[in-house]
């Protein structure tokens, strides 16, 4: 029985499925919003409110932990330097989750996923094409 079990497998081996959520990662962080599958949209909001937690501690051992999972510098300085910065009093719930409909190959429901509280000029054309309406 898998009572209690939490998380998805997608398919995949579990290194296969680390290395997954490091690029999407990795994606999220340096794009600021990505499109991918609704399932992994879901299991990426924990990966990434985990490394925002890290983010906001600051110190050494947590940008060494975020090292482990993203493995790119670049990212990782952005998610200390930026991200880690723009939430002091938010306690959770840093990624939002849009739903797009399925993908027109295998209608697979597709996902955006972005970072709450983006500056203006980031913002998905979700919310650009409402105000020109």
């Amino acid at each position: 029985m898998r009572h209690r079990k939490a998380g998805r497998k997608l398919g995949r081996t579990s290194s296969h499925r680390q290395a997954l959520f490091g690029n999407l990662l990795m994606a999220l962080i340096t794009s600021e919003a990505i499109v991918t599958t609704l399932a992994k949209a879901k299991e990426l909001k924990r990966v990434a409110d985990k490394m925002i937690t890290l983010a906001k501690r600051g110190d050494l051992h947590a940008r060494r932990l975020a090292l482990m999972v993203i493995r790119d510098k670049a990212a990782v300085k952005k998610l200390f330097d930026v991200l880690g910065q723009r939430y002091p009093e938010r306690h959770g719930g840093y990624t939002r989750i849009y739903k797009l409909g399925t993908r027109h190959g295998d209608s697979a429901p597709l996902a955006v996923i972005e970072w709450v509280d983006r500056p203006a000029e980031q913002q998905s054309g979700k919310k650009k094409e409402k105000a020109k309406a």
